[in-house]
């Protein structure tokens, strides 16, 4: 088969072994996979995969089943799935745990659910199992406009809560129509006193922060009292200082947290949870893949470059 490999931080098409399904795993040809932040992190060599995984990027794909390995009970060659993976999106087919296997939402393609697993179970594991985002609280995201500000948008306004994001001043009014309350432009604005100015000085219940040490000190700043930093990336930087007695006051808590290096069983446990609370929400259109552009999967570079200029809001697929 082809994939995308990884050599001296280019990307290249090129010709690998057939994955083959393991027990408890089923091998999946490829329709469509979807770009990441992580990939982009792997090629330059600072996210290796975790061990085990394949060595190609990709944490996101959908497609067909077309092996099924020793002991999978409830799938079968031939099934529609969309998956979260631990890598090895970037291919023609990808061997993929069982568990981390999701049926295609009602009313998507195939190709449109690619771009939804790694996003909904990124922000449902950090805005609802550890920062319980409740009806009503605040929800602040930063980065609006990439694929998981995009999801978090909708699936916080689907929850009841008020929410705030920070985003280029290009993309405000596309977020609006997604649900945002407030969009702030991070630029020219200081999202701690626009946050506040617009909760009435209450600031925010849960923030969902891919930017890390920049931004840290100032998430502490505007925290809500018992309120929860979620920090799932560092595009600026990740050493950061705080103020501890500031957050201690506040009650205030800082997860930090990854999904890809997870072991198989809690993945399993986060999709379970996505099924249940989020793919009915996707069925109602509450929630719906955001795709900014699609790209052949040997043109991987060139989707790379686009992520790392911001200039796309929401998701960037592959499709081999």
């Amino acid at each position: 088969m082809h994939a995308i490999v990884v050599e001296d931080e280019k990307l290249v098409w090129r010709d690998v072994p057939d994955p083959t399904a393991g027990p408890g795993e089923v091998v999946i040809e490829v329709t469509a996979a979807a770009v990441n932040r992580a990939d982009v992190s792997q090629r330059k060599g600072t996210y290796a995969p975790p061990p085990g995984a394949p060595e190609y990027p990709g944490l996101e794909c959908a497609g067909v089943i077309s092996a099924v390995g020793a002991g999978v009970a409830g799938h079968h060659v031939g099934e529609r799935v969309c998956a979260l993976l631990a890598g090895g999106g970037y291919a023609e087919r990808v061997a993929v745990p069982a568990g981390q296997l999701l049926p295609v939402p009602t009313g998507l393609s195939l190709e449109e659910s690619a771009a939804l697993p790694e996003v909904a179970c990124t922000v449902w594991s950090n805005v609802v199992d550890n920062g319980r985002l409740r009806k009503g609280e605040t929800l602040l995201v930063h980065g609006g406009g990439s694929g998981i500000g995009t999801f978090a948008i909708q699936y916080g306004k689907a929850l009841g809560a008020t929410v705030v994001a920070t985003a280029r001043k290009e993309k405000h009014d596309r977020l609006h129509e997604l649900g945002a309350d407030l969009v702030i432009d991070y630029a020219t604005e200081d999202f701690v006193t626009a946050t506040k100015d617009h909760t009435g000085d209450a600031g925010a219940d849960v923030v969902l922060d891919i930017i890390g040490a920049k931004y840290m000190a100032r998430n502490v700043d505007v925290l809500a009292p018992n309120g929860r930093i979620m920090s799932i990336g560092t595009l600026g930087g990740r050493h950061a200082e705080i103020d501890l007695v500031r957050l201690r006051d506040k009650q205030g808590a800082l997860f930090s947290t990854s999904l890809r290096t997870r072991p198989d069983a809690a993945k399993a446990r986060i999709v379970e949870g996505v099924r249940r609370d989020v793919w009915p929400l996707v069925a109602a259109g509450a929630i719906k893949p955001i795709i900014d552009t699609r790209m052949p999967m040997s043109e991987a570079g060139e989707a790379h470059r686009l992520m790392e200029s911001s200039r796309h809001l929401g998701k960037i697929l592959l499709l081999p």
